[in-house]
């Protein structure tokens, strides 16, 4: 199977309760499941390293159409994995990563589209999204080399940082190049699932379906209403509960959701968490006491990017980023009593989310 990044990226718990959704962050992803009531037509598949799931809550759909929904939903999965994976060495990015530094490689449009929403939030968020730190991602063990997870040296770190420094990665839309100024490695996983979850959406869109709800590894995308009538109801899951239980629910319909966080993929070393979140300016893990950021926009992309970015910043950038940018932003705090402290965009509290049961 083709995979953009590893099962443990930025995967999903997912139990439909009715028509509730839980979104786990950096988790490996669980099944996503139909209990008596949540009604829909309801289909799965594997991709990125991780599952997709549909929910249809269009009435009166013929057979027909839904085997197309689901063999749609599959040729845009796979297309984007094509492009765009890091892991498989026939991909466009993979290919970008062995061309020449200094030359331009020719890329495809929705390659380019996607490098296009990557750089317009790096440029927004000061550089806290950035698609060419896939080697420092690598280095540290979070990426497709599978190294062993541990502590680099300050030299090692400091040779990382020059190598996604301003300029490493260039767009030229015009040309329809990218162009590698340094070694650095482009790593889209903070993006292409978002970008994904939109391209199989679109491609329900485009057989008449208006309801549902399109998760993959954790991000979602939903259009029109529930089975029930009502708003998809979406669910952010409290960090590091064991079983996973919710903490805040999501009403949206129209709207995407996607939630990064250092709780499921990370290493521990003399009592430090070291997540897989790596900060372009340190070319390190972040450190601070942030557990979670979710983010709602109209599209996936842009909420994939901009809840890794947010998280990057932590709580005081990021809610003073969201809030200047006027993002729906939703912050989880680890408290220095173990409780968990809430934070959110004015934004965001205009969804109307409500604590979970």
């Amino acid at each position: 199977m083709n995979t953009i990044s590893s099962p443990g990226r930025r995967s999903a718990l997912a139990a439909g309760i009715g028509s509730l959704a839980l979104l786990a962050a950096c988790s490996e992803r669980g099944r996503f499941f139909a209990l008596p009531g949540g009604g829909g037509d309801v289909f799965h598949g594997l991709t990125m390293g991780s599952t997709y799931t549909v929910k249809i809550a269009t009435r009166g759909l013929a057979d027909a159409t839904l085997a197309a929904a689901q063999s749609a939903v599959a040729t845009a999965l796979a297309d984007v994995v094509g492009r765009m994976s890091h892991y498989d060495a026939a991909s466009e990015v993979s290919r970008l990563n062995r061309h020449p530094v200094g030359e331009p490689f020719a890329a495809s449009a929705p390659t380019l589209r996607v490098f296009a929403a990557a750089q317009a939030v790096r440029a927004a968020s000061g550089g806290a999204f950035d698609v060419a730190v896939g080697r420092a991602v690598d280095e540290w063990g979070f990426g497709p080399s599978e190294r062993q997870r541990r502590v680099l040296p300050a030299q090692s770190v400091q040779a990382l940082q020059h190598l996604h420094r301003d300029g490493a990665l260039v767009l030229d839309m015009r040309a329809g190049t990218l162009t590698r100024h340094t070694l650095a490695q482009a790593n889209l996983s903070g993006i292409a699932k978002g970008y994904g979850v939109d391209r199989a959406a679109q491609a329900l869109d485009a057989l008449g379906i208006t309801d549902y709800m399109v998760e993959v590894g954790g991000e979602i995308r939903t259009q029109g209403h529930n089975a029930e009538g009502r708003p998809w109801q979406l669910a952010v899951e409290r960090p590091d509960a064991m079983p996973r239980r919710a903490l805040r629910v999501v009403p949206l319909a129209g709207k995407s959701l996607a939630t990064s966080g250092d709780y499921r993929n990370f290493f521990v070393h003399e009592g430090r968490r070291y997540s897989h979140e790596i900060d372009p300016a340190s070319a390190a893990p972040v450190g601070h006491a942030l557990a979670s950021v979710s983010v709602v926009a109209d599209d996936c992309t842009n909420a994939d990017a901009w809840s890794t970015a947010l998280f990057v910043q932590g709580l005081e950038r990021g809610l003073a980023t969201a809030t200047r940018l006027g993002l729906a932003a939703y912050f989880v705090v680890r408290g220095s009593d173990g409780e968990f402290i809430e934070r959110q965009t004015a934004a965001f509290a205009a969804l109307g989310a409500r604590a979970a049961a």
